[in-house]
């Protein structure tokens, strides 16, 4: 698993966290810390920016490739036959849709906030092309990127914009799946977003705590709500007690 960069903490079900942005984990730790209480978190960092790729070159990212190396993890992490719960945040949320249209054997539950798949909207052109506006432009050159969010706008962003959900295999999984957007994005482009993906699939719609950043502006609330949403589908078997992260 050398490629599969990931941190494990808690006890309890297993619990996959797909960060947004590039997929660095930066911020996650309070949210991370409550649900460790619950479940055993495995947080996926699919670019590796936290565990020493960060100014390395990255090429284009896939959603699919976020997606198999997940699939790869969980088959790694867990016992023969286990299955897992999934939260996907943002561009990870995008992976954690492709996740469930591929493998749903292995998952129980899928929570997915604020994935901005805009272009099942109608209208889908225009509105990713506000978004990336929104976003704003790569660094010039995109060949230095420092930080993640310079890996974000010049390897993530466009690619993942341009990804739509089979919406077949997510209705097959409805029963799995919650899509999830912030009270306070009530009237903007993700959480309409979220709705119109949760109408099409037939999966359930709640609201969480915050914005698009509500894992890091109320990552304690943030992090009950997840784990109300999962409450239906933990299972009884745990994992072991992990009180330091680390890195595979």
């Amino acid at each position: 698993m050398t490629d599969l960069h990931h941190d494990v903490c808690g006890t309890g079900p297993v619990l996959l966290v797909l960060p947004g942005g590039a997929g660095h984990p930066m911020g996650l730790d309070r949210m991370t810390h409550v649900l460790s209480s619950r479940f055993t978190v495995v947080t996926f960092d699919p670019v590796g920016l936290a565990h020493g790729r960060l100014g390395q070159p990255v090429p284009d990212q896939r959603v699919e490739d976020w997606s198999e190396g997940a699939h790869r993890l969980l088959e790694a992490v867990l016992p023969e036959g286990g299955t897992a719960a999934v939260l996907g945040m943002s561009s990870g949320g995008i992976a954690a849709l492709d996740l469930l249209a591929r493998h749903p054997r292995r998952l129980r539950h899928v929570v997915a906030h604020e994935p901005p798949v805009v272009r099942l909207l109608p209208d889908g052109a225009g509105h990713r092309a506000s978004l990336l506006r929104e976003v704003g432009d790569p660094p010039p050159g995109g060949e230095q990127l420092t930080t993640p969010m310079e890996v974000f706008r010049a390897r993530v962003v466009r690619p993942f914009t341009a990804y739509a959900p089979d919406l077949d295999a997510l209705r097959a999984a409805s029963a799995r799946l919650t899509l999830a957007a912030g009270a306070a994005s009530r009237g903007h482009l993700l959480h309409r977003t979220a709705a119109f993906l949760a109408e099409r699939t037939g999966g359930a719609f709640a609201e969480f705590p915050g914005g698009h950043l509500g894992p890091l502006e109320h990552p304690e609330q943030f992090a009950e709500r997840v784990a109300a949403a999962l409450s239906g589908s933990a299972a009884a078997d745990g994992g072991s007690p992990c009180p330091h992260l680390q890195e595979s």
